[in-house]
C-alpha cells in the first residue's frame, strides 16, 4: 500500500506534498468512516464530537453551531443524536445557569481511545526512526499546512466568498 503514496521525498514538489496530504486526509476519513459506521454516527456528528473533545474549555451549542456552520436547530439535532448515543451531555454552567456547556462522557472517551489506540501505535512505530530535527520539521509542516487549510476554509465560508 505504501507504494500508492510513494514520492521521492528528496525532490518533493508542492504538488507532491499536496497529494501526500490529500492521501493522508483520505485515509484518515476512511478510518473515521469505520468508527462512524460501527457507532451509527453521521459524519457531522463525528466532526461535532471531535470539536467538543478538542475544545480547550467547555463548548456551548452556539459555538458548536458556528464551528460546524449549522443553524441552531440543525446543531440541536446533532447534539440530540450524540446525547442519545451516550457520547455527549449538556449541562448548565454552575456560575451562569443560562449558559449550556457540552461535555463528552467518559464512556465516549474510552470508546474512542480503544478504537484509535491501534492507529496511535502505528503512528508511533512509523515515526520512531525520526530524529528530533525531523520531528520538528514534520510538526512545523503539519501545523502550517493545517493553518493554511483553515485560512482557506474560513475565507471560503465568509459572506464575501458567497458573492463571488
Amino acid at each position: 500500500m505504501a507504494e500508492l503514496y510513494a514520492v521521492d521525498v528528496s525532490e518533493a514538489s508542492d504538488y507532491d506534498l499536496s497529494m501526500l496530504v490529500r492521501a493522508l486526509v483520505m485515509e484518515s476519513n476512511r478510518f473515521l468512516e469505520i468508527f462512524s459506521a460501527a457507532h451509527e454516527l453521521h459524519p457531522t456528528d463525528m466532526t461535532a464530537l471531535n470539536l467538543i473533545m478538542q475544545a480547550r474549555s467547555p463548548m456551548t451549542p452556539g459555538a458548536l453551531a458556528k464551528a460546524l456552520n449549522l443553524s441552531a436547530s440543525a446543531t440541536t439535532s446533532v447534539l440530540d443524536r450524540l446525547a442519545r448515543a451516550g457520547h455527549v451531555e449538556r449541562t448548565r454552567d454552575p456560575d451562569d445557569r443560562r449558559r449550556v456547556e457540552l461535555h463528552v462522557l467518559a464512556d465516549a472517551h474510552e470508546l474512542a481511545a480503544s478504537f484509535f489506540q491501534p492507529l496511535a501505535a502505528e503512528f508511533s512505530a512509523a515515526w520512531s526512526a525520526l530524529s528530533p530535527a525531523d520531528r520538528e520539521v514534520v510538526a512545523r509542516f503539519l501545523a502550517t499546512t493545517t493553518e493554511a487549510t483553515t485560512r482557506v476554509r474560513v475565507a471560503s465560508n465568509s459572506p464575501a466568498a458567497d458573492k463571488k
